[in-house]
Order: C-alpha cells, then structure tokens, then sequence
C-alpha cells in the first residue's frame, strides 16, 4: 500500500497512528463489531485503529449519560491496537457529560458519530441528524473540544440531504482543532443507496489540514489502492467489506490478493465462522442468539461463487444446523 504522510499532530494530542502511516481502521457498526469480533480481527488481520459499537448517549435527565456495559468497554487499547470510543446522542449537556465519563473510564480517542443515517438517530439532533441543524453545531463541537482533552475525533456523512454541506462545516471543525475526521461521501438521506462519490473525498482532503480517513464502499483490495490513490486521504475506514471479508485488511496492504478464488475464499470462510463461534457463545446467551448473531454477521456477505453455502447458513433454523452446514463448507 501507498504510505501517506498525514498532517503534523497535535503532540499533545497523539493521533491513534504514528506519522507516516497509512491506517486501516475498523469501522463501528452497531449490532457487529462487538468486542469478540473486535477480539478476532485484532488477532487475526490486526486493524491499526479499532473503535468501539456506537455508544448511545442517554439524555440529562437520566442518572449516568453512558450505561455501566458501555462504560466496561471503555479504554486505552484492546488487544494492543488503538481503541476509539464512538459516542451518539442528542444535546451538548449530555454528549460533555458522555465524553468527561468515557475519559475517566480510560478512553484517549473520543469520536463524535455524525453520519449514522437510520431511524430515530434522523428525527433528532443525533447522529446523521446533526446535519439537519448545522447551526446548533456551534455550540456542541466546541463545547466537546473544550472537555475532551485527549484526541477528538468526528465520523460524518457528506451531508444530510446536501453532498456538498461538509465544506460549509470545515472552518469549524479546524477552529475547534478536531483532530482526525472520518468521511463517507454520501449524504444522510442517501443511507447506503447510491455510491460513495470519493471525488468530494478527495476535494475535502485538499481543502483542510485535518487529516481525513475515507470510508465507503472499500470492498476489495484494488477498491482501498484506487480510493487512496483518488483522494490522498490519511488512511482507510473499512466497514460492511471488512465485515464480509477480514482479508480485505490484508488485502489492503498488497499482503493477500485483490481477487480470491473460491477455495480461498472457502478457506477463509471456514476460519471465519469456526473461530467467531466459539467467542459470540462465550459472550452471548442461548442458541438462538448466538444463532442471530453469526446471521448477522453473513447478511453483509453477497458472494456469487459461495451462494448456495451461505445460503444455507442464513436459513438455518437452529445452531446445531447451523454448525452442520459449517462442517459442510467446501
């Protein structure tokens, strides 16, 4: 992979990655990067940052703003790897409140969730949402720099119904001197329809100091060497390919080819699903949710070549099924 310099740092503020490197992250996806997923992919493709499952902040008038299992997740590393603690909610009172708890709780990456384009995250100022009321915007990202003392951090789409709103928010995130932004190049409205346009990618990047990760639709090794090449963004944010694929880490890094065949792409299946099933029934209760769990990790997977065995997979009705068809796999 190409090495990127990224801007100088803030020195008392280290960025997750050292000068000079190109980092491949783990996006947050709620729901799937879980801390014994996040516990395989260290192992297994060590991504060079990983971030927490969003964690949703809770509103002033409850007792604590973050819940005590958000909180167990909190710290510095896991595993070794640089850990970023993503917080979403509404209003400034409760996001400080969150971040000055997730700090004491350990944490030295705090990001703001911007983008996150479902549900009741759009009807109010959280998440995607935030975008709807940019002018509010004003007194929450300050208000956020001035309690975060270690490395602030914001994921965003490119707009909430407008692709090119994020350059109308640059003078305030360098203002407020954020210190790394993650960026997927669709709007809010769009969720996952469309493609990621890495050409505003590119035109963001060149427009601010702050280094800028690009994030959306990296599925495949020569996806990650064409949006680095495209943009000159810091590094690389890799979400429902990497959920699909782990190898696409290494992959990524020119370590693994761009185009597996199907007996690779069987064996990494096979290692895949065998080591993550015995770290979701450690962590999870029950058959069926531990069944639900390893479904929702193959509803990111639409391969061609391995159809009629993920097929199987998805339909299975009981784990032990489920593990037969794994048996299965060839």
């Amino acid at each position: 992979m190409t090495t990127i310099s990224a801007a100088p740092e803030n020195l008392s503020r280290p960025l997750p990655w050292l000068p000079g490197e190109t980092p491949l992250m783990l996006a947050p996806m709620q729901g799937l990067t879980n801390r014994a997923l996040r516990s395989l992919f260290i192992e297994w493709v060590r991504p060079d940052v990983v971030f927490t499952e969003i964690m949703r902040v809770r509103p002033m008038v409850a007792k604590q703003q973050l819940s005590a299992v958000d909180l167990a997740e909190v710290g510095a590393l896991e595993g070794g790897v640089p850990l970023v603690v993503q917080l979403i909610g509404p209003g400034r009172e409760a996001l400080v409140s969150a971040a000055e708890a997730a700090q004491a709780a350990g944490a030295v990456q705090i990001n703001l969730n911007m983008g996150c384009p479902f549900g009741r995250m759009t009807s109010s100022l959280s998440g995607g949402g935030m975008l709807k009321r940019p002018e509010e915007l004003k007194e929450i990202i300050p208000a956020l720099r001035s309690a975060i003392s270690c490395t602030f951090s914001i994921k965003l789409r490119a707009g909430f119904d407008d692709p090119r709103q994020i350059f109308s928010l640059l003078p305030l995130f360098e203002e407020c001197e954020v210190d790394f932004l993650v960026l997927h190049p669709r709007t809010v409205v769009q969720a996952y329809s469309g493609h990621a346009d890495h050409a505003i990618t590119a035109e963001v990047v060149k427009s601010t100091s702050i280094p800028v990760i690009a994030n959306g639709d990296i599925c495949t090794g020569t996806d990650a060497a064409r949006v680095l090449e495209e943009t000159q963004a810091a590094g690389l944010m890799l979400g429902r390919g990497a959920i699909a694929d782990p190898v696409l880490f290494e992959r990524a890094r020119g370590r693994a080819g761009s185009a597996p065949d199907r007996a690779e792409k069987v064996r990494v299946l096979r290692h895949y699903l065998f080591s993550l099933l015995p770290l979701y029934s450690e962590m999870f209760c029950g058959d069926m949710q531990i069944l639900n769990k390893m479904k929702a990790v193959l509803s990111t997977m639409t391969d061609l070549a391995l159809e009629k065995e993920l097929k199987h997979l998805k339909r299975a009705k009981t784990l032990h099924a489920f593990r037969a068809h794994m048996e299965a796999l060839q």
